[in-house]
């Protein structure tokens, strides 16, 4: 429900900032493990040169398109599992990035 002066009331304000703080939580350990995933698959244990070769940059980026292909299809097998309305989804997340925004100063580019 919203507060006086149509703006978000103090529990919801708190709602939304433990949602973008699970949020931020999960994607930096999502991203933790493709790199530790990525790197151990592509990149050769005896470092030779100070740049990554095209054969490991070849593999990186294959690499990561799977890893984020198979993390979103991951999530949508378990979001239907569980019935979570993807119109409740968009609408969560539109409001934490809203809310993430204005505490930040930015603007949300949606």
């Amino acid at each position: 429900m919203a507060a006086k002066g149509g703006g978000p009331s103090d529990l919801e304000k708190e709602q939304m900032f433990g949602m973008a703080e699970k949020e931020m939580e999960y994607r930096v350990d999502l991203f933790n493990r493709l790199t530790h995933s990525c790197f151990d698959k592509c990149i050769e244990k005896r470092h030779k040169e100070a740049e990554l070769n095209m054969g490991e940059n070849s593999c990186i980026d294959r690499c990561v398109s799977k890893y984020w292909q198979a993390s979103s299809l991951m999530i949508s097998v378990v979001l239907v599992a569980n019935n979570v309305p993807l119109l409740f989804l968009l609408w969560a997340g539109e409001k934490v990035t809203n809310l993430v925004g204005q505490m930040l100063g930015n603007r949300p580019q949606i």
